[in-house]
């Protein structure tokens, strides 16, 4: 199985494997290290290839029993994760061309010393946070996983935090949601109040609480809302944590999107170092063939706890990203991606206030690559997620973003900005379902 390839190959594999038991075949799917001998590949490979279809809803996982395919599989969530990837396979073609020089000179020299190429991508990714850091980023203080549900729950375990209770501002990214639930966390949720701002009185209240352990705040762009995070809220939150003993997790998974030039400055510089983690995502910038996730943080106890897991990332592969890193290549080509996603976004607003202007609410957002709407009629989700299903407009259902069941008359259309012409037609296709009797 080639290694340029290998991550798609085993996530064919099992769709194959997943499609069976939708057949009355076998539910339960083979172990990470069944999988890895079988087909000759990592186990880094194998878990991020069943994490994206957990992420798409093809497949459970149960603790200490394994993986299992989900017979009940929502359309939306296994388009939502495909829908960013057009604007991905730019960067992964760059990320092959690396490595196959990369092994053309290996084997003409001498190999990589044993945990080199992790160095050098470690280094990379500090080089990258230290434009506004103080004090900066070294290589010792990232740490490095398979994927994004790997590296927090190593994170949590290693702070001594799985169990506890969290907050996060929400409506948050679902598939955080997903991991910390998995995980056994206690969320509680912040609302965003009707000023596109942060609700400060109920964050003061949890904090106040003392049960809190983890603040998971946006780095500077709230998703899906798609509104940047303002100068106030992040000097007021710095200021309440500043009087409470709890870690303060940055999702830096989105920052990427925002269509105007990233703030000089981010919750993370007006806080308490020693209380700071970093989360972010290869795969959010690169694509799905680097599904690594990593977190910032200078406690010395996440050093051990990644060092006692030892994922075994490929060498040439991080190698790779380290370059691409290094020579600006993810940086030029996330600048273009931004002014195409601004575009596509404008489009869709306009021609959402044209044909939907009386049947939903909105504002044109500042990031990401959907538009998050409240619907004046509310119906039912499901209805509208079938109505859409194979149109140029994919539709996820509110409720997805929270855990506490809110966002029940919301949803989050997004659009890849491709499909230009056939557009109109999905959006009266919505307006349709939307104006049916019976929600």
């Amino acid at each position: 199985m080639g290694r340029e390839f290998a991550y798609h190959k085993v996530y064919r594999y099992l769709q194959a494997l997943v499609d069976q038991a939708q057949r009355g075949g076998e539910q339960r799917l083979p172990s990470l290290r069944i999988l890895a001998r079988r087909l000759r590949v990592s186990l880094a490979t194998v878990q991020a290839a069943y994490g994206l279809l957990e992420n798409e809803g093809r497949v459970r996982s149960v603790a200490k029993s394994g993986y299992f395919a989900q017979l009940v599989v929502s359309t939306a969530q296994a388009r939502a994760q495909r829908s960013t990837e057009p604007l991905q396979s730019g960067l992964e073609r760059t990320l092959f061309a690396h490595e196959r020089r990369l092994a053309r000179q290996r084997a003409q020299a001498l190999p990589v010393a044993p945990g080199g190429a992790g160095v050098r991508l470690r280094e990379a990714l500090a080089h990258r946070y230290n434009r506004a850091a103080h004090p900066p980023w070294k290589a010792d203080h990232v740490h490095l996983g398979p994927d994004v549900q790997a590296v927090l729950e190593t994170l949590l375990t290693a702070l001594a935090l799985q169990g506890g209770t969290v907050v996060v501002a929400s409506p948050c990214c679902w598939r955080l949601l997903q991991v910390l639930q998995r995980l056994g966390m206690q969320v509680l949720e912040v609302p965003w109040d009707s000023q596109g701002g942060l609700d400060l009185a109920s964050l003061a209240q949890m904090l106040g609480q003392g049960s809190v352990r983890m603040l998971i705040m946006p780095s500077c762009l709230s998703l899906p809302g798609g509104q940047m995070i303002s100068v106030h809220d992040q000097q007021q939150v710095a200021r309440m944590l500043a009087g409470h003993p709890v870690w303060l997790l940055e999702n830096d998974l989105d920052s990427e999107r925002c269509f105007a030039a990233l703030p000089a400055m981010r919750l993370r510089d007006r806080v308490d170092q020693r209380w700071l983690l970093v989360l972010g995502s290869l795969e959010a910038t690169v694509g799905a063939e680097a599904p690594y996730a990593y977190v910032l943080g200078r406690h010395p106890v996440l050093g051990e706890a990644f060092a006692r897991r030892a994922y075994q990332l490929p060498p040439l592969r991080q190698q790779a990203l380290a370059q691409m890193l290094g020579k600006g290549e993810i940086d030029q080509h996330l600048s273009r991606r931004r002014v195409a996603l601004g575009q596509g976004m404008r489009q869709l607003c306009q021609l959402l206030h044209a044909q939907l202007g009386g049947q939903l609410a909105f504002s044109l957002p500042e990031g990401g690559h959907g538009v998050w709407v409240r619907m004046l009629q509310p119906v039912p989700a499901q209805r509208l997620e079938s109505a859409m299903a194979g149109t140029a407009l994919l539709v996820l259902a509110g409720s997805q973003f929270s855990l506490q069941g809110r966002y029940q008359h919301y949803l989050l259309l997004t659009w890849t900005a491709e499909q230009l012409g056939a557009l109109p037609e999905a959006l009266g296709r919505l307006s349709e379902a939307l104006a049916m009797p019976g929600g």
